[in-house]
């Protein structure tokens, strides 16, 4: 089977082990990947009780990290297609089979989960609410990407994307709308799938303190960044990281 699950966690060993007994359940030929990024708790032992491989960071490198880090260990074994997934019970696991089907059949390369589309309501802060509606708008008018949930981290990744972002300009923060415009500048095709959310009950969140004010700011900028810089390098990528389909970033100007 070469189509894993990618969890990153921190601090998760009051939820986690219900993530991944609902993945089993629900999705039982996946392969789990959990990584540790510096937990203080038993989230790393909870991992290994649920059957997952664990692969831990020996300190705090922040979610692009922990993410990264899986996208590495999964094609160093020969994975090819992705399921990002919190490991905090915010993602339904329910959908990860919904989320895989565009990306199996070969339709798109990245399906990003929005809890928008989805039957049931998701309950969202005026603060946060405002924030997604801005990289929304930015997202259409910079690239014209049109996606209802530009910060969700509930996706599925074919093998191209992986290898895009296995590379080194990959956000080591936060990999979030401004990734998605480097994705969509490189070529790749992104599709939304409606997805049930749910509110965040325990755990550290890696979004917590100042984050969210750092992360605002990064974000904006790298956003422009990726639309301005015509040899941004997040362009820079191997042959095996280019979409398929379409003119990746190498053939510009090609006839």
């Amino acid at each position: 089977m070469n189509t894993w699950a990618v969890i990153p966690v921190r601090n998760e060993e009051s939820r986690l082990g219900g993530v991944l007994a609902a993945l089993r359940e629900q999705t039982p030929d996946l392969r789990v990947l959990v990584v540790d990024d510096g937990s203080h708790d038993a989230s790393g032992r909870v991992a290994r009780a649920g059957g997952a491989t664990v692969v831990r960071h020996p300190f705090h490198m922040g979610y692009g990290a922990a993410l990264q880090t899986g996208f590495k260990y999964v094609l160093s074994h020969g994975g090819r297609t992705v399921v990002t997934l919190d490991g905090d019970g915010q993602h339904d696991p329910a959908c990860v089979r919904a989320l895989l089907v565009p990306v199996e059949a070969g339709t798109t390369d990245l399906a990003v989960g929005s809890r928008f589309l989805g039957p049931d309501p998701y309950p969202i802060g005026f603060a946060r609410r405002t924030g997604v509606a801005l990289f929304r708008l930015l997202a259409r008018l910079l690239t014209g990407l049109r996606i209802t949930d530009p910060t969700s981290g509930y996706q599925a990744l074919s093998e191209g994307v992986v290898r895009f972002c296995a590379t080194d300009a990959y956000p080591h923060d936060y990999p979030d709308t401004d990734h998605l415009l480097a994705l969509k500048k490189a070529g790749f095709r992104i599709v939304e799938v409606p997805v049930r959310m749910f509110p965040r009950a325990s755990g550290t969140s890696m979004h917590g303190g100042l984050r969210p004010v750092y992360y605002a700011f990064k974000v904006l900028v790298s956003m422009l960044a990726v639309v301005l810089r015509e040899g941004h390098s997040y362009l820079d990528v191997p042959d095996s990281a280019r979409p398929r389909s379409g003119r990746g970033p190498a053939d510009r100007g090609a006839p």
